[in-house]
Formats: C-alpha cells, sequence, structure tokens
C-alpha cells in the first residue's frame, strides 16, 4: 500500500512539474498538498491484532450504526479519507465465499449504502464452524475496491486482505454466538479494536 502511494504520488509530481514550468512556482502548492494526501492515504501502519474468542474492526474508522438485520448485528464503520484505508480481517478462519455486487455510489456514511452501494461481501467460517460476513462497501469518492485474498484462503484475524481507495465503509454481520462491543459515534481501528466477544 504505500508503494501504492508512492505511484500516485509520483503522477501527481508529473503532472505538477509540467504545470509549474508553465505557470510558475505558486502553481506547485496545490499538487504538493495533493502529493502528501496520496502518501498519507495509503500508509499501512503495523498493527498487533487482539486476542482471544473476539472480532475486531477490520478497517479504521467511525461506528455509525450498530442495528439488528435479518437475523444478525450489523455493524457499520464509515472511513473518511484520513483513515487508514487497509482492511483486515475481523476473525481467524477460511475464506467461504468472495461475491463482488455492483451497485450505486451513495455517500458511504448513510444507512441505504448497506443495501445499494457497490461493494465486496466476504465470509470467513472460524474453526469452530462459526461464521462472520463483512462488506467493504464504495462510496461517493471511493469507486475502487481491492481484496487480495481469494475462496479458500486461510487467514489469521486481524491479517490484511484489501484495500477501499479514498473514503468509504465497511459492514460487518454477527450472528447470535456475538456480543457487540461497540456503539454508534466510538472510533476504531483495524485489528486493534475489539467489536464483538463470543458469548457462547
Amino acid at each position: 500500500m504505500v508503494i501504492t502511494g508512492v505511484y500516485y504520488a509520483l503522477g501527481v509530481a508529473a503532472v505538477g512539474a509540467v504545470v509549474t514550468v508553465i505557470a510558475g512556482p505558486w502553481a506547485a502548492i496545490p499538487f504538493v498538498i495533493l502529493i502528501l494526501f496520496c502518501l498519507n492515504f495509503f500508509r499501512d501502519p503495523h498493527r498487533e491484532a487482539a486476542q482471544g474468542r473476539v472480532a475486531v474492526s477490520p478497517a479504521d474508522g467511525k461506528v455509525v450504526a450498530v442495528v439488528p438485520e435479518m437475523g444478525k448485528t450489523r455493524v457499520s464503520i464509515f472511513l473518511n479519507p484520513l483513515d487508514v484505508h487497509v482492511n483486515r480481517t475481523p476473525i481467524a478462519g477460511v475464506i467461504r465465499s468472495v461475491v463482488y455486487r455492483k451497485g450505486l455510489f451513495l455517500v458511504a456514511s448513510r444507512e441505504e449504502a448497506t443495501a445499494q452501494n457497490e461493494q465486496n461481501v466476504v465470509t470467513v467460517v472460524g474453526d469452530d464452524g462459526v461464521e462472520v460476513t463483512f462488506s467493504q462497501i464504495v462510496g461517493i469518492v471511493a469507486r475502487r475496491l481491492v481484496f487480495y485474498k481469494k475462496q479458500g484462503d486461510r487467514v489469521a484475524m486481524g491479517e490484511r486482505i484489501g484495500l477501499m481507495k479514498f473514503g468509504s465503509r465497511m459492514d460487518v454481520f454477527f450472528g447470535p454466538e456475538w456480543e457487540m462491543t461497540v456503539s454508534p459515534g466510538q472510533r476504531v481501528r483495524a485489528a486493534e479494536s475489539v467489536i464483538a466477544r463470543r458469548i457462547d
């Protein structure tokens, strides 16, 4: 991800250099700001995953909803453009399915984004058979989802599994085996923040 940020920054720098030659040194200012933004956006800090019978946040951001939905509980996390956008798996296990769904590009913090926006829906099954489903959801700015894994891959809790570019949303769906440990308005960090605990 850091390398990806460098590529974006180099592209912006190349355009900025041409514009600066034509328009003068003051024209470089917005390009410098954009370069710094790209490098910051694609940062990939080291994280130590929480341990125990828990599920960790798959993304940095703000919890915008904890609601019942079709027999499960949905935890929705909104990522603004300043958050780390590297995504991680909430539990350890095997990836049972990866389903890409086309959709709209509504503002990702809106409730309708869960059902209507373009997204990648991933289900991980733990060694005890309990599954957790999570969705990488694009927003009005984020138009690209990156997922590194495939069906059948084994993942560790908090392992990097993908990236959402330029602001987005992550929904996590838990069955009745889980007790939620977060509430709307709370800030969470991928891999480190516990968002649910097993209750059986």
